[in-house]
């Protein structure tokens, strides 16, 4: 199986797909993962607060997973980002790496 990665929405820093136990959105917008055998480590993966204060949809965690869950079956090892522009918004997109 490749290897599916989830980069933070400024590039710095980079998690193994696999290594996500959970992924939580709060009332302002910021998307976190928690990261298996951890101890209750976590990443931040969106602060939309460094993004003009624009919020991430209310389901984009749930957006999350789904891209995951379809890059299960994918035979190239592949990078999972979350970016923000004017026309579009909030989305999830993929480099395969």
């Amino acid at each position: 199986m490749p290897d599916v990665w989830v980069s933070k929405d400024d590039g710095s820093d980079i998690i193994r797909a696999d290594s996500i136990a959970g992924v939580g959105r709060d009332y302002n917008g910021n998307v976190t993962a928690r990261l298996v055998g951890g101890e209750g480590a976590t990443v931040t993966l969106v602060d939309s607060g460094a993004h003009d204060g624009s919020p991430t949809p209310d389901d984009f965690h749930r957006q999350l997973l789904k891209v995951v869950a379809e890059l299960s079956d994918t035979a190239q090892a592949t990078m999972v980002r979350p970016v923000r522009d004017e026309q579009d918004g909030w989305r999830w997109i993929t480099e395969r790496l």
